[in-house]
C-alpha cells in the first residue's frame, strides 16, 4: 500500500512529465540589485495577464540564487528569445555565480540590465508578487516593448522549450 508521500511524489513525476509535452517560448529576465549586480534566469512560464494595462507575469524557483533579488527589485526587463539564442537560453538556466561574465548589456530606462539581440524585450515595473508552492509569481506592468527587428541576428524564429530541450520553430510551421 502507497502512503500519502508516495502518491505525492508520484503525482509530481507525472506532472513534470505531462507538462514536459507543452511548448513555450523561452525567455530570459533580468533585473539589478540593491547595489546595481545584476541578475537573470531563464523563464518558460510566462505569459500576457493584461493588455490595459499592459501587463505581464513570470514564475521564479523560490529556490533560486537570484529569487531575493527579484523580490526586491522594482524593475525587471523580459527579453525573448530567437532560434539562435540555445547558449543565452542555457547560460540564464544553469547556477553561476556570474551569468553576465563577458557579457555586453545595456542599462535599460530603471537601469535594468537589457540582453543584446533578443527577439523582443519588455522593461516592466513588477507591481505583485504571489508565492505559489515553490515558485514566486511576479506581476509585470509593462513601460517599454520594443522587437530587435528584421535586421539584428535573432532574426523573428521564436526558441522553444519542449521535452525539457531547446528547439527552434520550422519554417512554415
Amino acid at each position: 500500500m502507497s502512503t500519502p508521500v508516495d502518491r505525492q511524489t508520484r503525482l509530481i513525476k507525472d506532472f513534470k512529465e505531462v507538462m514536459s509535452h507543452w511548448a513555450s517560448g523561452v525567455t530570459v529576465v533580468t533585473t539589478a540589485g540593491p547595489t546595481g549586480r545584476p541578475h537573470g534566469f531563464t523563464a518558460s512560464s510566462f505569459t500576457v495577464v493584461s493588455l490595459d494595462p499592459p501587463t505581464v507575469l513570470v514564475c521564479l524557483d523560490r529556490a533560486a540564487d537570484c529569487a531575493p533579488a527579484f523580490t526586491a527589485a522594482e524593475w525587471l526587463a523580459v527579453h525573448i528569445l530567437g532560434a539562435g539564442q540555445r547558449d543565452m537560453a542555457g547560460r540564464f538556466a544553469r547556477k553561476s555565480p556570474d551569468k553576465f561574465a563577458g557579457l555586453a548589456t545595456e542599462p535599460g530606462r530603471s537601469g535594468t540590465p537589457l540582453l543584446p539581440d533578443a527577439v523582443a524585450t519588455l522593461e516592466c515595473r513588477t507591481v505583485r508578487r504571489l508565492p505559489v508552492g515553490d515558485h514566486l509569481v511576479l506581476f509585470a506592468e509593462v513601460h517599454d516593448a520594443r522587437t530587435a527587428g528584421e535586421e539584428e541576428p535573432a532574426g523573428d524564429r521564436p526558441l522553444l522549450y519542449h521535452r525539457r530541450a531547446f528547439h527552434a520553430l520550422g519554417h512554415g510551421a
